[in-house]
């Protein structure tokens, strides 16, 4: 697997964070929907990675920092095909590892509390995240997790 740094301008990275809003919007109440579109993801601020083998898009990833000491992981997301098979994974110990080299103190997280949102859940809390309050401008939302990770 390639992790790289991705500006987003390919059409599979298109196709993927579409796939994701789509499935965002299927399994959440609209207004409890967080993820991020395509230009949003193109602010300075946000560090994107994607995940390959050979030529196939695995999965997608981006860290929000809010300050020198403070990011958000957002939009991780794995193709359907390379579902458990240890994408996700390797993408987030790649990103965890960045986030330690950059000096940042605290990773926090949003997901969804429904049971689509279980694997992911489960993912950061064998990373070492816990739940937490919510952070940034989240507001308290049933259908939210909030998680977060000293480092």
């Amino acid at each position: 697997m390639d992790i790289r740094i991705d500006d987003l301008a390919g059409p599979e990275i298109a196709a993927l964070l579409n796939e994701h809003l789509q499935d965002m919007y299927a399994t959440s109440p609209a207004d409890s929907v967080h993820a991020l579109d395509m230009t949003k993801l193109k602010q300075p601020n946000i560090t994107f990675w994607t995940i390959w083998e050979n030529d196939l898009l695995a999965g997608c990833g981006a860290i929000n920092a809010y300050s020198a000491k403070h990011v958000e992981i957002k939009s991780m997301r794995v193709a359907n095909q390379f579902r458990r098979r240890g994408v996700a994974k390797e993408l987030l110990s790649h990103m965890l590892a960045f986030a330690k080299k950059q000096g940042y103190q605290t990773i926090n997280l949003e997901t969804g509390s429904m049971d689509f949102f279980a694997p992911a859940r489960q993912l950061y809390s064998e990373h070492g995240f816990i739940e937490c309050g919510p952070f940034a401008d989240y507001d308290l939302d049933p259908n939210s997790i909030f998680m977060m990770l000293r480092l």
